[in-house]
């Protein structure tokens, strides 16, 4: 079995560490944590124990992306325009996050509300945009609430593309209905 093949299990795995690592320090610090939807605690609890499902499903599905790109590519290694993507939702995912722990709703609201400009901006569809996404947020929320969040910002993004490539694809006719007159 080649090196590409085995990026998928690859990821998987190590995702799978990283949440078992997760849940260990939770379960030794006082037990695994329950967060309620939209932070109210009229709605329900997920537990962080989904971590070891969700993290590894998403790192198999960034496995899958990378294994197809280099299949592709002539270059070896991740492409320079994926990394930015990791870093950027690890980062912004990561600052959301600590804003949360700090208390700071304000700058939590703001993050938030970017997230929203981020989707209309950014492809934040790809897998990498959310693996990172959610890594950042994993130790504060666990992997599943920001699993829920990151797949509304993803719908968000890929709407918001097709609109404006229909769009587009109006108002600029092809070039060969023009070629054809």
């Amino acid at each position: 079995m080649t090196m590409r093949r085995r990026v998928p299990a690859l990821l998987a795995l190590a995702s799978l560490g990283f949440a078992a690592a997760h849940l260990a320090y939770e379960h030794f610090s006082g037990g695994v944590q329950s967060h309620h939807l939209l932070n109210n605690p009229d709605l329900p609890a997920v537990s962080n124990w989904l971590g070891l499902i969700a993290l590894p499903l998403l790192g198999w599905m960034l496995g899958v992306r990378i294994r197809n790109h280099l299949a592709s590519s002539t270059r070896p290694g991740m492409s320079a325009g994926m990394w930015p993507g990791l870093a950027g939702g690890l980062l912004y995912g990561a600052a959301m996050a600590v804003s949360f722990e700090l208390d700071a709703s304000a700058v939590t609201s703001g993050l938030f509300i970017g997230l929203l400009l981020f989707a209309v901006a950014l492809p934040v569809y790809r897998a990498e945009y959310v693996f990172g996404f959610i890594v950042g947020m994993t130790f504060t929320f666990g992997a599943v609430l920001p699993s829920l969040v990151a797949a509304v910002l993803a719908a968000v993004s890929v709407v918001v593309r097709l609109v404006f490539r229909g769009v587009a694809a109006v108002v600029r006719p092809s070039t060969r209905s023009r070629a054809a007159t």
